[in-house]
């Protein structure tokens, strides 16, 4: 018998791009917008605009700066472990299920 999927809302993730939120990821751990843009190959105020469309997104700040770094809110920590162990999840299954490169 199939796994229901209790907490899956296939309308909510459309609302989402999934790159943005390889972009939290990276500034979370990053701390530096600046650093996020250089490991991802985009633009800083790229990464600028993600986090705004996150904010939206999440209804929080996410990262408020101090000095040259950005500290994460409580809200966004607790979306970091969410999103690792679910980006890692995904990584797994396209790792394992991907066709091997032509």
């Amino acid at each position: 018998m199939p796994t229901v999927l209790t907490d899956f809302d296939p309308i909510r993730l459309r609302c989402i791009d999934l790159n943005k939120l390889v972009v939290f990821m990276v500034v979370h751990r990053s701390q530096s917008a600046s650093c996020a843009a250089l490991t991802l190959g985009v633009t800083q105020p790229a990464i600028s605009n993600t986090l705004r469309d996150l904010r939206t997104f999440f209804g929080d700040e996410l990262f408020v700066r101090r000095g040259r770094q950005l500290h994460a809110t409580p809200h966004a920590n607790a979306i970091a472990g969410y999103l690792e162990r679910s980006l890692n999840l995904l990584g797994e299954a396209l790792g394992k299920f991907s066709a091997p490169p032509r």
